[in-house]
């Protein structure tokens, strides 16, 4: 069981990722610095390291101004389509570490997929929706929402990973529901 709350937890975490590169790293880093909670493996220890903890305060700071700053919110999401995906595969294999049974890439993979992903839908679908339809003035409350979720979410993924295997499973079973009534829908109008 835990090693299904461990994939639990990195899922989440790698998701937030792909919201805010630093939050989930920040999240990770003092939870395993200051509780028993969360135990890092080398090298992934590192980040309990009060200079890595200080810059990563510096790196959250950075990225919430940015991001509120209008044409400069681009500009940080162009840079941040590298960074975020990294920071999602850092925060995987971080915390998948947790179990020993999943192979280090495999970890790395699964966390760049999942924070790449989450950012592409958020910088190449959401974001432009946004400052399209409100001429840019919707991209500040989305940018302080997208902020919440990814602290949330990155609290929970530690403390509550039970929860993030819950919203993940109905997620998949709600694709697949829509993906199966759109199919027999098809089928329906073929045969007709």
């Amino acid at each position: 069981m835990e090693a299904l709350m461990g994939v639990f937890s990195a899922f989440g975490l790698a998701t937030s990722a792909g919201l805010n590169a630093y939050i989930p790293l920040l999240v990770v880093a003092l939870v395993a610095r200051y509780t028993e909670l969360i135990k890092l493996n080398q090298p992934w220890d590192t980040l309990t390291n009060g200079w890595v903890i200080a810059l990563l305060i510096v790196l959250v700071l950075v990225e919430f101004f940015a991001d509120k700053l209008p044409a400069v919110n681009h500009v940080n999401d162009a840079i941040q389509t590298f960074v975020r995906p990294t920071a999602g595969a850092i925060v995987f294999a971080a915390s998948a570490q947790v179990i020993s049974d999943v192979h280090p890439v495999l970890a790395l993979s699964a966390g760049l997929l999942v924070a790449g992903g989450v950012h592409a839908v958020k910088s190449l679908a959401v974001r432009p929706a946004v400052t399209a339809t409100t001429a840019g003035v919707g991209n500040v409350p989305v940018s302080m929402l997208e902020d919440f979720v990814s602290t949330v979410l990155s609290i929970l993924a530690v403390l509550i990973p039970i929860i993030i295997g819950s919203v993940l499973i109905l997620v998949i079973s709600l694709i697949g529901w829509r993906y199966w009534r759109r199919h027999k829908s098809s089928d329906l109008q073929t045969a007709a």
